[in-house]
């Protein structure tokens, strides 16, 4: 599982590994979110209204799910299930609330936290977004500031300062064989 703050380029890192390696399964989140521009549904996001994200929660539809910024996003229990089932990794892009839960569930899950080169450099990606007001800004790097004193938290770092090395580092962590 990938996460880390917002704005640290998880959505660009895990782009660049389904460019990379089109082989590894990368699972679909579901978000009460609008979409940003050039996203598109069911590549970037399900995008679902309020009522039918809260179905899911109801009918433990969902492996994980978490508020944030004034959003739900979650991961649909039953495509990584049957990923998982097949023998095949795969790669969950989570917030740090939802890794906390599949940590409770699953033990043995695989959390990385992909960190930003610098807080200014994380302030400048969220700033050059131009797609958020600047209170919503300020909100996301309040929450970024508290998950960054959560790093231990995760079994690997993956400091994001260059998107393709970032991507095969992350590939290597998926296809490595557990330890014994």
């Amino acid at each position: 599982m990938l996460s880390g703050p917002s704005g640290v380029g998880k959505g660009t890192v895990v782009a660049e590994v389904r460019r990379r390696h089109p082989d590894v399964w990368v699972s679909v989140s579901v978000t009460t979110r609008k979409p940003r521009p050039g996203e598109v549904e069911g590549e970037h996001y399900l995008f679902l209204d309020d009522e039918a994200f809260q179905w899911l929660i109801d009918n433990d539809g969902l492996l994980e799910w978490a508020e944030y910024a004034g959003n739900r996003y979650g991961t649909p229990r039953a495509p990584v299930e049957e990923q998982l089932a097949s023998g095949n990794p795969a790669l969950l892009e989570i917030e740090m609330q939802g890794a906390r839960q599949v940590r409770s569930r699953a033990a043995d899950a695989q959390l990385v936290f992909l960190a930003p080169p610098s807080f200014e450099e994380l302030t400048l990606r969220l700033s050059g977004r131009g797609s958020e007001p600047a209170d919503v800004i300020e909100r996301r790097l309040a929450i970024a500031r508290a998950e960054l004193e959560s790093v231990g938290d995760y079994d690997v770092v993956v400091v994001n300062d260059d998107v393709a090395r970032a991507a095969d580092q992350l590939v290597v962590l998926l296809t490595a064989p557990p330890p014994a």
